[in-house]
């Protein structure tokens, strides 16, 4: 039968989050259920509380970077134990018949991913997310956080670790390439790390130098600030690839510039405006601008495994259940360095 859960949901736009509980679905043949330890304040997150997008389906509890110990298995679950380390990132089902899915990149599944909130299931129920106290997941979406990694910071790597670590690796950074990442926050901290994991020579292209220390210290080689009109002029033709992690509405046309012949530019901020690429930006030096998001199931347990052997987490900020309101407050104001995680245990 249904199981009851300690939660934090979102009722309206313009509300605060508050506690509430929420009924978890009866465990099916193929089905996890998890014990939630930890969960990540994703600015997305943000943006469906507060229906920003405009597709919020109200109530709704946010959070899709999950971590977690496993605490019962249905009957045909082969892929996870009891007792078993375990995350559950953006999504929590897809078609699985469509060619993308059956080539593991279910995230770009043509029939739509389910998401691990603010969507619907297959049982016709509405789907609720990490900010909660357990939760039920088919086997097939669920990952294995490996030793090494503390649950705490591994949380955010199932949302903002797999997001960079997936156009890393699609563009192969790696030794002898140069990538840049555009802005230092949540998604960007990870990005510098595994960039630099891979081999790559990494500069952080940032407003400011204000946290020129926290990106040397988490392994960029170089540290730019993008208000120095002189940046654009030094590094002009310099980068095989340059990620953007900011959500706001750059001048494309000066980071494009930055670009060396063949290079790319991968946009996974979402501003609020449409972009504009100028054609004479991409034409010359046969540029390229592309767009990522986060990941299949089968790459998002790869990026894990990577971050195992390379020591990476998440630099985090841990808090309370009672500090959620406050944090998206501060996450809105850039105040975080670089990712809050819920405790769960305070639900």
């Amino acid at each position: 039968m249904p199981t009851t859960v300690n939660a934090y949901i979102a009722t309206a736009a313009d509300q605060p989050l508050g506690p509430t509980t929420i009924e978890r679905r009866d465990l099916g043949a193929n089905d996890v259920a998890i014990d939630i330890a930890y969960a990540g304040i994703c600015h997305s997150d943000i943006h469906t509380a507060r229906s920003e997008w405009g597709r919020t389906a109200f109530p709704v509890v946010p959070g899709h970077e999950i971590a977690g110990t496993v605490s019962a298995v249905g009957s045909d679950v082969t892929r996870h134990r009891v007792g078993d380390r375990v995350g559950v990132g953006c999504f929590v089902d897809s078609c699985r018949e469509c060619e993308p899915c059956r080539r593991g990149e279910e995230q770009y599944c043509e029939r739509g991913m389910t998401g691990t909130y603010n969507a619907v299931g297959r049982d016709g129920e509405p789907t609720h997310g990490g900010y909660s106290t357990g939760i039920v997941v088919d086997e097939n979406y669920v990952c294995g956080i490996p030793e090494g990694i503390d649950l705490d910071v591994a949380a955010p790597l199932l949302c903002a670790g797999i997001t960079l670590y997936s156009p890393l690796r699609h563009w192969q950074a790696g030794p002898g390439k140069k990538v840049a990442i555009i802005g230092l926050g949540g998604l960007g901290h990870v990005g510098v790390k595994i960039a630099h994991a891979m081999g790559a020579e990494v500069t952080v292209l940032s407003q400011s130098l204000k946290k020129m220390e926290d990106g040397l210290r988490l392994g960029a080689d170089h540290y730019y600030a993008t208000s120095d009109p002189d940046t654009f002029e030094n590094l002009r033709n310099e980068f095989d690839l340059i990620i953007n992690t900011v959500s706001a509405n750059l001048d494309i046309k000066q980071y494009l510039g930055l670009l060396a012949i063949n290079g790319t530019l991968v946009e996974l901020g979402l501003p609020e405006h449409p972009i504009e690429v100028p054609a004479f930006a991409v034409t010359a030096n046969r540029r390229s601008f592309a767009g990522s998001m986060i990941g299949g199931i089968a790459e998002t347990q790869e990026m894990l495994e990577f971050c195992a052997e390379h020591g990476i987490g998440a630099e985090i900020e841990v808090i309370g259940a009672d500090k959620i309101n406050e944090a998206y407050e501060r996450v809105v104001a850039s105040d975080v360095r670089y990712r809050f995680v819920i405790d769960t245990a305070t639900l």
